[in-house]
Order: structure tokens, then C-alpha cells, then sequence
């Protein structure tokens, strides 16, 4: 849905957000007016024939409902429920075999130390996704003069016994 701009009034039309209605499915749109500079410009008024919506009946439905699958976003947490959003440098290793691995998480400055005094204490490093939960508590903190510098995690990752 486009709006126009009235050269004779000198304001401008303008749209605003849509909004869906749930019942018919129908986009709807408003516009709003803004007065804007004067223009030397002298056009003619023109008129634009209204445009009604669909009807109910015309618009299209599925044949049948498809379900969804909701996916959890990956988050890391030190503190269970509290998401970490500091992005750590990962370094990975494995064994010559392959039977074993290490992933090594590197946090500067994480946002675990502004509110860790309020919401609770550091139990390890849990990393969740659709799949379930990894947790790891071979957490140490890097502390510099007294402060907080960041966090290293390691999780060991081992092959299991067939």
C-alpha cells in the first residue's frame, strides 16, 4: 500500500507500521500527515480511485495446518538462567587417536561480572541448545590486580565406549 504526497496542502503523507488483523488475515496500514517546506512547484490535484480490502472469502487459506518446531536459541551461561553475551575465543584440540578432545572458552571482560553479586554465584559453564545441556565446571576466573579480567572454561569432550 503506497500513500501520497499532496503538492497542494504542502504536507506529506506518510506510512505507518502495519498491523495484521489475526481474524482475516488482512494487512492494514495507516498514514499520517507532515507538513513539510514550501515548493515553487504547482502540480495538478489528481484523484486515486479507493481501494477496498479483501473480503474474507477471497483471501487464500491453507489446506491444513503445518506444525512448527520452535528452536532454542545456543546460549552459554555461568550462572543458570542468566545468559552470558560476551562472545569467547574457542580453541579446540583432539587427541592423535581422536578418542578424546578439549574445547578451551576464553571470556574478556564477561557480563557475568556486573551481575554476579546480584543474581548468584558462578557454578560452571552451561552450554544449552535444542539439544539439551552441556555443563562444565573447570571454570577459572583471571583476576588482574585485584579485578576481574575475564574467564577460562574447559570442557573435555571424550569418545564413548562402543
Amino acid at each position: 500500500m503506497a500513500c501520497v504526497r499532496s503538492i497542494r496542502s504542502l504536507t506529506s503523507v506518510t506510512q505507518s507500521p502495519r498491523y495484521v488483523s489475526r481474524t482475516t488475515g488482512i494487512v492494514m496500514s495507516s498514514c499520517s500527515v507532515h507538513p513539510i517546506a514550501p515548493s515553487s512547484f504547482t502540480g495538478s490535484p489528481i484523484s486515486l480511485p479507493r481501494l477496498h480490502p479483501p473480503t474474507p472469502t477471497t483471501l487464500i487459506r491453507p489446506r491444513s495446518l503445518v506444525p512448527i518446531t520452535m528452536m532454542v536459541k545456543p546460549t552459554l551461561q555461568f550462572i543458570q538462567g542468566t545468559d552470558e553475551l560476551t562472545i569467547p575465543d574457542v580453541k579446540l584440540t583432539r587427541s592423535r587417536d581422536g578418542s578424546n578432545g578439549m574445547a578451551l572458552f576464553s571470556f574478556d571482560q564477561p557480563s557475568v561480572f556486573d551481575s554476579s553479586g546480584e543474581v548468584g554465584e558462578i557454578t560452571g559453564l552451561y552450554m544449552i541448545d535444542e539439544e539439551g545441556v552441556i555443563q562444565s565446571t573447570d571454570v577459572n576466573a583471571r583476576f588482574v590486580n585485584g579485578k576481574p579480567e575475564g574467564i577460562v572454561a574447559k570442557h573435555v569432550m571424550r569418545t564413548p565406549d562402543i
